[in-house]
Parts: C-alpha cells; structure tokens; sequence
C-alpha cells in the first residue's frame, strides 16, 4: 500500500498527502538482528528432535550410542547390533504436529522401515513406510503428530546393523489433542474367525453396524475373531455387543501381520452384554480370543467396535457436480434470472463491503453463460467471475468497475476484490470504466468490448492509486493509468496503454507502449517465457460444474483465449472436495489422502493443523477471496516436493499465535526437478495483522525448484487493529530456497527484517513492489549489523544467478523520519545476477532510502524523492 500521490509525476520536494495509518504505540525492539553481508537464514520447518532424549533397541557399541543421531554432528552416529528388526526413537519433550523427517544414513542403512509417533512411547502409528530404503539422505513428508517419533527397520540393506549419523524430525508444537475417536474402525473391514456356528453367522457379521446380525462360534475354547483395520492404528477403545453365548475369559490382542500378536487387554470374569473397555494398543489387526466360553454354545458377537486414537475425522462427504453446495456466500444466477433480482444483490453486498476491508465477510458472484445487464460495483473481499469457458460466453451489459468514493477518491486501500472470466459491454453514451485498484485486486482473463472505450485505472481526477494486475485480458479500447503509480500487465492485449507515474511493466502484452525507462517508465518485456493461466471454475453444456486447469504456455504473448481454444485439462467437480466454513484440517486432509482436489468456499477457514497436499497435480481453488487461518501457530498450508500442485484464489492470514510459516512449497531440503510440470501460486495473497494482531516469522517458504509465482502479494499491515513494532510481529514475506522459481507480478510489504530474501540460483522476478516498513521506531531498532535497515530484496551471496526486471521499492518511516535504509536491494557482484530497471521513492520524503542497489544510485529523501537506476551490472 503505496501514499498518496498527484495524478502526476511528483516533483523533487513536493509532499504527497499522507494516506490514513494507523498510529500505535512504539512498545519494543526487534532483538537478535541477522548481520549484514552473510547469507540470511532460511525459514524451513522447527528441527525439535535435536539434543533431546533418544533410545535404541541396541547398539552397537558404546561408541554409537542412540543419543549421537540427535546431537547435530554429522560426524558421530547410532549403529544398532546386526539384526532385524531394530529401532531409534527420540522424545520431543512435548506433542508436535511432524511434518518431516530426515534421515543422514552411514553405509549401513535400512532397506525396509516405517516411521513411526507416539504419545506415550508405546501405542505407535506408521506415517512414512518403505521397502525400498534408498540409504544416503532421505527427506520424508509425512503428515502425523505426537511426542516420540521413531525409526522402526525391518530389513537391513547390509550385514551390518542400522547407522544414522542423524535423525531429525521437524514441524511444530502443539496441534490437535488426541482423543479416543467414536468412529468404528472395525465396520466394514474384513474379518475372518476360528469357526462359524452357521452360513447364518459369519465373521463379517460382527462388523457389519448391524446389531441384528451376529459371528458365532462352534461350541469349543478357545475360539477367535479378527477384523483387518487396513492400516497400522492407535487403538484407544473396543465395544463388545455379546449376545447371550458370551465370553468369561478372553482377551484383547493386536497384531502388526496378522501373525504376531501382542496381549493389551484380558479378564477371567467376563460380564457378556455390552462391554466398553478402555486401552491403549497400536496394530493393523485386532482380535478378540476367547478361552472360556460362560455358556454350553460358543461365543456370539453382535459387534465388534474399535474406535481409534486421533482428531475424529468425519465422512468426507461427495460433491454433486450439477447442484453442488458452494456456502451461502456464493450466488449464481442464470439468465433466467430477474435483473431486479441480480441487482438487488449486487447493491446489498457493495453498501456491505464497500469499507469492509478487515471484516469476516466474503463472497462470489457467479454468472452462467449467457447475456446480463448489471452494474457491478465490488466492495472488499468479493470476486465476481463469469461461468464460461470463454470471458465472451458471458457478457454483462453495464459495468464492472471499482471505485475509491469511500475515502475521498484515494484508492490506495482498494484491495481485496477480482474480476474474473467476464466480457463487459458499457451502456449507451458511456466510454469511461473505472478500475481504482492497488494491490490483491486482480482483472484477470475479462473482455472490456468497443475500440471506443478507456478503462482507468484510478478514480478519475481526484484520486490516487497503488499498484495492480492485469492478465490473460482484452481491452478493445484504451488502458489510462493517471495517478496509478506502479502496475503489472500481462499476457494481454490492448488497443492503447497511456499514462505512466514510477514503475509500469508490461509483459507479452499485445499492444503495449514502447519500452522507455525512466521516462516514461515502461518495462516492456515482449514475451512470458513460461506461464500457467489459473483454474476457474466453469459450467459445461450440460449444466455440470467443472474447473479448466489451463496447460504451461512457453515463450507466449496475447490472451490464451482470444480468437483461440485454450489448452489446458478439465475436472469434473466431483473430484473436488467443496470446504466451507468450520470443516476441520482433518477432514480436509482426509479428502486429499482420497485424492480429492479442494474448492474453497468464501468465508473464514480456521485450521488447527496444516492443510498437507502431498498429490502431484492436486487443485487447491478458492472463490470469494477464501481466507484459511491457523488458530494455533502452525503453519496453514504444506505442499509435498511434487509436480504440478496448483493454488488459486486464497488468502492466508495469521493468526495471534506465531506461525514459523504461513505456507511452505516444499519440504526444506527439497530437491528433485519439476521444468516439466512446476507447481503454481495465482492470486495468492498474505496478511500478517488488520484485523486483530496476527504473529509469523516468515509468510511464504518456497523450497522446491521450478515454482510459478502468478500474482501474490504478502503484507504485514500498516493499518488498521493489532498493528504495531511490537504486534503484528514478522520477520520476512517470501523466502526462495529452490532453484529456477519465477515470479510474475510480486508485492512484498511492510516486514521488519528482509521482505524478500532469494537463496536459489536460476530465479527470475517479473515485477516487484515493495514498501519498507512504516514503524522503525527509531534507527537503532532497525539495524542489520552494521547496515542500516534491511534491504527489500535481498539475493544471497552464493547464488550464481539470478535476472529481475521492473522493480519499485518505497520508504515511509513516519514514526522516526531520520531512519535510513542503506539499499533496497542487495545482491552478489556477478554478470549473471542482473537488475534491469529499478526505483527507489521516499514518499513524501518521509524517510531516506540511501542506495538503489549495492553501492549503486541515487539517494531517495525530502530532497530528491524518486530515484530510477536502468541496469546493475
């Protein structure tokens, strides 16, 4: 969020009008400052297991003890005696949500093992499980909680024993508390027993939910029955519906192969009726055997229940394609549909949003193929979008436009609201649409009809505006910029551009003015050289709702639509999972591990554990600006190192409980190449603070390699409830630890330490806005070592390569004007780490920017505000 600035280029010395902040109380210091001139840290999952307590099924020697796996040294290690099978496992301390485990093996490793947690040391559940151990370093996703985690190993791959010179398990206190489930595992599970009385009375009878049908036995002891739970489980309870010909003596035994088995529960003085007994046992396969029957016949079994330790998952319910339930904060309308009806809505949810911009509130208007007459006036956090699989499929006689009356024409606070997948025809003798955006409002894959036509991208003559996005559009007429002072185009096609303030890019945008920097500041950039447009979601001929995943483009400029069918795959919406308000993690984890994709419905999801996508190509889709937020200082979201993930159309929020990551793309460590399929991030949008006080050390983590950014802006807040040094505490908005990750059209703001710190060769950066923080109390809270401040972008100083163009970053340090930053950007001397294009504003001359980037540029201050720098090296 950018001040206010004339609708004109200002010049040297003239203040903008100050926009509205909110002024909070300076209440501490940022401690433990990273110095300067060192590669920074990379935010990555907690390593809890280090230097805590570890034991061993054996060890080799006194030399190899079980503790010299968690000691942090890779050169000491455990080694167990040379058998099969053995185990190390370590005590976190306290319950952790895992969500990865590394394992640095010696020569000697384990072809075949499971990972496994615990809450008390001896019930285990298996998370990760291979029997094709690869040994040297393995970095495992897993998705499981407790206090202990285990290497359990089957099967060596040596004659030796096991060696690890280190185990190490991340992720994060806290999460879910177990309970003791009511669901029945057992139901509907296979079952075998000892004997049957009858064809009338078979094992599967006791697992069936059916109290009317029951297993009995032959008239003999000892008699069993045994259900397959299918996995490896924590068993916290069984229910025993005897019928008369019950049990005197038995006992509870579970089993990891149905050949072992272990005793966990037994009595001599069985009552029969219902028994509810309590225990705690781990097995894939439980049994019920019986050694004494208390009746002349044998033993009957109404139902056998199991219920298991964990956060009960309920059913994850289907989704009719034709009729799905989208929440009640999403509104289609058809044709057939009233105009008064349509409009009614449309002014009911404006006169609602129009201010609304920290409320709870979120909506989607969709509109199904077909011809409207509308005007759509969007207010905060609501999306309109369009039903087809063409923008031109559906056309809104009127407008679709946005607008700053609100606060006096400055659209510097317009955020939060898109425009989607629509053509929009204006009403007679009108040639003027107004989209007076700044930052997450993007117009994306619309059809602004008639040559005649100009769309603004402020509020007209009375206003100002700070940055946006256009892709995948057309615009017949002309785009006017007037006081909007940076914005990224696209993929599009234009029949003008006019107008240009600090910082306007424009990329394999048809149409575009010629390149000239810094006067005009036009970055053109003739081609994308890879790009995947957004899903949306649609409605086919028939009337079934279905989402297009548009294919990778290479090289491409133009609309992937325009006079063209788009390339691309569709999904049915049956293989969606449609997530509403007040479903839990688990059930949404539950879907993915069903293999279902995620449609988010407008609205507040709170997550109590991280939403885990571990499937290559799963479509995470949200409508209404879909807002997930942790409740309790875990991280909202993880994706596996995987191909082709997609995420589209949501919002992360933190909430008052420090999260160590917003979310992560990739484990840490993560490896493996994805240039075939790169997983993808479009309008993905951060908000650390605004609503309340949100807390997270880092917003976005990207560890694996090849990723596409489309579209995301990360914002620790400067205004509005729960801001301050103090309050809204976050260190750095994006993190890139992969290598070759690409990022069009990226808005960093207002962190307290680096905002954007890049690790990974290869990367390349297509836009960059950026406001340093306003809060600074004072230069010696705001210091990097020895520098002064931190830069905004920051590339390590070991990479070898890296090349980003059209990049704005601006100071504003009104609680102490004297603060400095000494660069916005830094960077390693290198011929392949180019800048191109560069500017650095004081705005308002509150505040001074000392250095474009290195040693190199101007000075931005109260004397020369705006600073431009076209190349470094």
């Amino acid at each position: 969020m950018t001040s206010r600035v004339p609708s004109v280029r200002p010049a040297p010395g003239r203040r903008p009008a100050r926009r509205r902040t909110l002024v909070g109380l300076v209440l501490a210091l940022v401690a433990a400052l990273a110095p300067t001139g060192g590669s920074p840290a990379q935010a990555a999952p907690v390593l809890l297991s280090q230097g805590r307590p570890a034991t061993a099924s054996s060890t080799e020697n006194a030399g190899t003890p079980a503790s010299a796996a968690v000691d942090g040294n890779t050169g000491t290690r455990w080694a167990s005696a040379f058998s099969d099978p053995q185990w190390l496992q370590v005590d976190l301390g306290t319950r952790a949500t895992i969500s990865q485990v590394t394992l640095v093996w010696e020569g000697a490793y384990a072809r075949a093992f499971q990972i496994q947690t615990s809450d008390d040391g001896s019930a285990w559940t298996t998370v990760a499980s291979t029997t094709t151990g690869t040994g040297g370093t393995q970095n495992l996703t897993v998705t499981g909680a407790g206090r202990y985690v285990r290497m359990y190993g089957t099967a060596r791959a040596t004659g030796y024993g096991y060696s690890l010179w280190e185990f190490q398990v991340y992720g994060e206190t806290g999460g879910p508390t177990p309970t003791c489930g009511s669901a029945n595992a057992a139901q509907g599970r296979p079952a075998t027993a000892s004997s049957t009385e009858n064809a009338g009375t078979p094992a599967s009878a006791a697992v069936d939910g059916n109290t009317g049908t029951r297993w009995a036995s032959l008239a003999a002891d000892p008699q069993w029955l045994q259900v397959d739970l299918g996995s490896s489980r924590s068993i916290c309870r069984v229910v025993l519906r005897w019928e008369a010909a019950h049990a005197r003596a038995f006992q509870i035994q579970t089993s990891a192969d149905g050949s072992a088995w272990s005793t966990a529960w037994s009595t001599t003085t069985g009552p029969g009726g219902v028994q509810s007994i309590d225990l705690t046992a781990t097995g894939r396969y439980l049994r019920v055997y019986g050694t004494a029957r208390a009746t002349g016949y044998g033993y009957s079994l109404w139902e056998l229940e199991v219920n298991v330790t964990g956060t009960e998952v309920p059913p994850v319910e289907p989704t009719d394609p034709r009729n799905p339930n989208l929440g009640p904060n999403t509104f289609v309308f058809d044709p057939s549909t009233p105009t008064a009806t349509i409009q009614s809505r449309l002014n009911t949810l404006f006169t609602q949003q129009e201010t609304n911009q920290f409320g709870p509130q979120r909506y989607a208007v969709l509109f199904k193929p077909g011809t409207y007459t509308a005007d759509v006036n969007l207010g905060f956090f609501t999306q309109v979008a369009g039903l087809g699989m063409s923008p031109d499929d559906v056309n809104l006689n009127g407008h679709v436009r946005v607008e700053a009356f609100w606060m006096g024409g400055n659209a510097t606070q317009n955020f939060w609201r898109s425009a989607e997948n629509l053509s929009v025809t204006l009403p007679a003798g009108t040639s003027v649409e107004r989209w007076a955006v700044s930052q997450a409002a993007p117009y994306r894959r619309m059809h602004l009809r008639g040559a005649q036509n100009q769309i603004q991208l402020w509020n007209g003559g009375d206003g100002w505006s700070s940055g946006g996005l256009m892709a995948d559009t057309k615009i017949d007429g002309t785009v006017v910029s007037g006081s909007q002072q940076q914005w990224y185009s696209r993929n599009s096609e234009f029949g003008a551009w006019t107008g240009s303030v600090w910082n306007m890019v424009f990329q394999g945008v048809t149409g575009a003015p010629p390149p000239n920097f810094p006067n005009p500041s036009h970055t053109v950039i003739a081609q994308t050289p890879q790009v995947r447009e957004k899903p949306f979601l649609y409605v086919d001929g028939t009337g079934e709702y279905r989402v297009f995943v548009p294919a990778l483009r290479a090289n491409s400029a133009g609309t992937s639509w325009y006079g063209k069918t788009p390339a691309g795959s569709s999904l049915s919406l049956s293989e969606f999972y449609v997530v509403r308000p007040g479903t839990s993690a688990a059930t949404i984890n539950a879907a993915l591990a069903q293999g279902r994709h995620l449609l988010f419905t407008p609205g507040v999801h709170h997550v109590s554990e991280p939403i885990q996508i571990n499937r290559a190509n799963t479509v995470v889709l949200g409508l209404g600006l879909a807002t997930i937020q942790p409740d309790n200082g875990t991280a909202a979201m993880r994706v596996a190192d995987v191909d082709g993930v997609k995420v589209a159309g949501v919002m992360f929020e933190a909430g008052t409980v420090n999260s160590p990551v917003l979310m992560e793309v990739g484990p840490a460590g993560s490896a493996a190449s994805h240039a075939a399929n790169p997983t993808s991030l479009h309008d993905v949008f951060f908000r650390i603070g605004g609503p309340g006080v949100g807390r997270a050390s880092t917003t976005l983590t990207v560890n694996s390699d090849n990723v596409i950014g489309d579209h995301m802006w990360l914002w620790r807040a400067d205004h509005g409830d729960g801001v301050g040094w103090a309050a809204n505490t976050a260190d750095t908005g994006l993190t890139v630890n992969g290598d070759d990750v690409t990022m069009y059209g990226l808005f960093v703001e207002h962190y307290q330490k680096y905002q954007t710190v890049w690790n990974g060769n290869g990367g390349r950066t297509y836009f960059y806005q950026n406001e340093m923080p306003y809060d600074p109390p004072n230069q010696g809270a705001w210091m990097n070592g020895a520098s002064r401040g931190y830069a905004a972008y920051k590339v390590a100083d070991g990479v070898t390569s890296h090349q980003a163009w059209g990049l704005g970053s601006y100071c504003y340090f009104n609680a102490d004007p004297s603060v400095v930053a000494d660069r916005a950007i830094e960077a390693p001397t290198n011929p392949n780490v180019r800048f191109t294009n560069m500017v650095t504003v004081s705005l308002g001359g509150v505040g001074t920017i000392n250095r474009v980037i290195n040693n190199a540029g101007g000075t931005a201050n109260a004397g020369t505000q705006v600073v431009y720098l076209t190349t470094n090296p």
